[in-house]
């Protein structure tokens, strides 16, 4: 499969809030996230767009399938690959944008029963760096950093 990454437009915001919708719905099925797209929305054009720098990465026909937010610390809050296109290296891909955009440094908090992205991101080089609780979710969750 040939797959791309390249900054994100503003016409892309469609697209990105539905793949984090329904990766988040794939990863925890017991939630039920369609009463939270409001909130994702907001979210989207008032917390990561104009703070982050975000990558999307996109297939040869132009389908969205995944994306990166790094804000300025290079705290990478959102990685998102669409389920049917996990363990495709896009997500390897998008990670090595991160490391480009901060390339002092990459942190982020990943919930603590994920297993599967904590291995992604151990193989990727970053390192356990502590706990904490997400203050929306309530989730207990790992911080973890590249240091570059």
């Amino acid at each position: 499969m040939v797959f791309h990454t390249r900054l994100y437009r503003p016409d892309d915001e469609a697209a990105a809030i539905e793949l984090w919708h329904r990766t988040w719905q794939e990863a925890y099925p017991e939630i039920d996230f369609t009463s939270r797209l409001e909130w994702w929305r907001g979210r989207w054009r008032n917390d990561l767009v104009p703070k982050a720098e975000i990558m999307v990465a996109e297939q040869e026909a132009g389908a969205l399938i995944g994306f990166v937010t790094v804000d300025r610390e290079g705290y990478l809050d959102q990685l998102v690959v669409a389920p049917e296109h996990w363990g495709s290296g896009v997500a390897h891909l998008l990670v090595e944008e991160a490391k480009r955009i901060s390339p002092k440094g990459v942190t982020l908090l990943v919930n603590k029963d994920n297993a599967r992205a904590i291995r992604f991101y151990e193989r990727n080089g970053f390192e356990h760096a502590g706990e904490d609780v997400n203050p929306t979710s309530g989730r207990p969750v790992l911080k973890m950093a590249w240091k570059g």
